[in-house]
């Protein structure tokens, strides 16, 4: 069986309109690169990550502040001066203009301002490492070296923590902020061996806390590329929708012509075929008098003949082109298909004839009646028996075939010993008006419609058209309906039940007539 999933599809879209996407296609381009280089930190991403950084400083405004505040009593708890508070003030005073200058950026900021912009969040983070080393350098009048060794070693782990918990997308400010305290830290106690220590262990939480925002600021700027790609794929689909709609109401459009088309030429045609009917009817019949010639008489009823097939492919195409609207209503009757087959052969025989073509039926016997349409299936065994005709070289034999299916539905098969089909074309042979390299060859070559119309008809039908054929061994054209459409004959009612039946029906009419007495 072929399937129609193979067959070329003839919808033709305009993408002259594409232009109008090229830089939404490069874009798209650029994004995709991007992600496919291992390179993904680009700097395309830095307006976004410093939109970031300003988000992270506003919201820590309040919780950055009250660290340093908390610190400032915990100090002069273990017997700092009053000069701890003096550092707390002005540490939270620079925490808060950066919020300020953080959400300025966010109101104002634009990417031709972003390197200003960075500058000045750099300054911002210069004076906060100036303030932490300040600390460093305020002296514990009530306690020893020891306890304010540890008390500043562990605040300024806590912040580098916290700085690179909160700075990542911008990880030099880290540095900018933690490598002068570190250095004011080694100075004012490197010379005491647990000052030596605490300063290792800050510095090396510096390095460590410096890595971790160096990573989560590639993963930061990864996200980004896969969020741009994810927009740009999205703009893309939006672009495959427009094109698909285009495509869809051009189609539409060209469905609308097609069939008007046919109207048009259906009424154009039949205009002289009634004509041509009509006088050859007249002129077979001998109504105006005897033409003087049988060969005369026998033309013209040749011609009534073919006007009348004309005018029934005519009335087909339309029924086609109704079928692919979805208007088609079949007319279903019971009638044998092997009535059928004899009369498609008669009318296809003379044809036959001319080309000393024999054609060989083969009928089951006992075949039972079928509900289908019967102009469908005289078109639906005409067309197959005109291709076996047309592609049959002269002499040959064609096989006519009707029978029972396997799965107990009925056949009519036509075989022919032709040139046959390439296997890679049959796809092209069954859609509409697609032609194989042997016909476009051949001299008799028509509209293509031909097997079309009969997969279209059978589909009306619930069956199938299959198509098997091997270069230069011939081909076979099977249509096939299925199991419900065959009608199998009920038994005869048995005498002894129907006399039953009638002594039942006349003590039915005593009762009635007792009753109304």
């Amino acid at each position: 069986m072929i399937s129609t999933e193979n067959l070329p599809d003839k919808t033709i879209v305009d993408r002259r309109k594409s232009v109008r996407n090229r830089d939404l296609r490069n874009t798209m381009k650029r994004n995709r690169d991007k992600l496919a280089s291992q390179n993904i930190v680009s700097p395309e991403y830095s307006l976004d990550l410093l939109k970031l950084h300003a988000n992270a400083i506003v919201s820590s405004v309040v919780a950055v502040p009250l660290l340093v505040v908390l610190a400032s009593f915990a100090g002069f708890a273990i017997g700092f001066g009053p000069e701890i508070f003096i550092w707390a003030t002005l540490s939270c005073l620079i925490y808060s203009v950066m919020a300020l200058l953080s959400r300025r950026f966010l109101n104002t900021g634009k990417k031709e301002n972003r390197k200003l912009w960075t500058r000045i969040f750099l300054i911002g983070h210069l004076f906060v490492g100036l303030s932490w080393a300040a600390l460093t350098i305020i002296p514990c009048t009530s306690c020893s070296a020891e306890p304010a060794i540890f008390y500043k070693a562990i605040l300024l782990l806590m912040a580098t923590s916290a700085t690179a918990t909160i700075c990542y997308t911008l990880p030099i400010t880290i540095v900018i902020s933690f490598a002068i305290p570190v250095v004011a830290f080694g100075a004012q106690y490197g010379s005491h061996p647990t000052g030596m220590l605490a300063t290792a262990l800050i510095f090396a939480g510096l390095l460590f806390f410096t890595f971790v925002a160096v990573r989560l600021e590639k993963t930061s700027k990864s996200g980004l590329a896969y969020q741009n790609e994810n927009h740009s794929l999205v703009a893309e689909l939006e672009m495959a929708k427009s094109i698909s709609d285009e495509a869809r109401r051009r189609a539409e459009e060209a469905n609308l012509a097609k069939s008007r088309f046919l109207a048009s030429m259906s009424h154009e045609l039949r205009t002289p075929l009634n004509a041509i009917l009509g006088f050859s009817e007249t002129m077979s019949a001998e109504i105006l008098g005897p033409l003087g010639n049988e060969t005369y008489k026998t033309y013209a009823q040749d011609i009534h003949n073919s006007g009348e097939h004309l005018l029934n492919l005519i009335n087909e195409i339309l029924d086609l082109s109704r079928v692919e609207a979805g208007k088609y209503e079949i007319k279903e009757e019971t009638l044998r298909l092997t009535d059928i087959a004899e009369d498609c052969m008669a009318l296809i025989r003379m044809k036959a004839d001319q080309k000393s073509i024999k054609i060989e039926p083969n009928f089951q016997s006992g075949l039972p009646r079928v509900l289908a349409d019967e102009r469908a299936m005289r078109q639906v065994l005409l067309n197959t028996l005109s291709n076996a005709v047309k592609f049959t070289p002269s002499g040959g034999t064609i096989k006519l075939l009707v029978g029972w299916t396997q799965s107990g539905g009925q056949y009519m098969s036509v075989v022919d010993n032709g040139p046959g089909i390439p296997e890679e074309e049959i796809p092209v042979v069954l859609s509409a008006f697609g032609q194989g390299s042997i016909a476009i060859k051949n001299a008799e070559q028509g509209t293509g419609l031909g097997l079309p119309i009969v997969q279209a008809l059978l589909a009306m039908h619930g069956g199938k058209l299959e198509l098997r054929s091997k270069l230069r061994e011939g081909t076979k054209a099977i249509a096939i309906l299925p199991r419900s459409r065959v009608l199998h004959e009920l038994p005869a009612e048995p005498v002894a039940s129907r006399t039953q039946t009638k002594r039942s029906g006349l003590q039915e009419r005593r009762s009635k007539v007792r009753s109304t007495a």
